[in-house]
């Protein structure tokens, strides 16, 4: 198992935009090989003293901060749909349109130390 988590800012009116746009893009990566994919709205996020998720974002008034994250069988097969993605049209041609700014959008892929509740 391979891990890629994301933080994103997202204005609040954005919501849905961003939902779809989610959606639109899972097809595709089942189609590179994810296995799940999990895309979780603000829902309380609490401001920190010396660091939060809104610091790490640059999240400005009225914006909510998006935790997702894709699980991949392997760092091969996500290191290949990123190959697939330099070349795929559909992520210019259909997923131009980011309802967030992606310049403080953060991931990084990561080995499972630990896990529960996975089959």
């Amino acid at each position: 198992m391979y891990v890629q988590g994301f933080l994103i800012a997202v204005p609040e009116g954005n919501k849905e935009a961003y939902r779809v746009s989610a959606e639109k893009a899972g097809a595709k990566f089942r189609e590179y090989g994810v296995t799940e994919i999990v895309e979780a709205w603000e829902e309380d996020v609490a401001d920190g003293k010396v660091t939060d998720f809104r610091m790490a974002t640059k999240a400005e008034p009225g914006e909510k901060i998006v935790f997702s994250w894709m699980i991949w069988p392997d760092k091969a097969t996500a290191d290949e749909a990123h190959e697939k993605m330099a070349s795929d049209l559909f992520w210019e041609e259909e997923m131009s349109e980011m309802a967030f700014d992606g310049m403080r959008m953060m991931w990084g892929g990561f080995t499972p130390i630990y896990t529960m509740g996975r089959d």
